[in-house]
């Protein structure tokens, strides 16, 4: 008896939901997108936010190739006469 109960139990929890509730979607949740007054601070966050990273890219790279030049010069005056 404690087996079937055991297989009954193992089958209704392996049901699958209901199809109707699966895909229910809360209307507080879904808004249809407003195409008429676009959200300007999102706009702005998202460009100044690339524009950043744009700069930082760029200063660290100049930094990058300073430090580069600066090197490869140290390496040309080397004293070649003591190896």
């Amino acid at each position: 008896m404690a087996a079937g109960l055991r297989a009954v139990r193992r089958w209704a929890l392996a049901a699958p939901a209901p199809p109707g509730l699966a895909f229910t979607r809360s209307a507080f949740v879904v808004q249809k997108a407003n195409n008429a007054q676009p959200n300007w601070l999102g706009v702005g966050l998202a460009f100044s936010t690339s524009a950043a990273l744009w700069a930082l890219l760029l200063k660290e790279h100049n930094e990058d190739v300073m430090e580069y030049e600066r090197r490869k010069q140290a390496r040309g005056q080397k004293c070649t006469r003591c190896s």
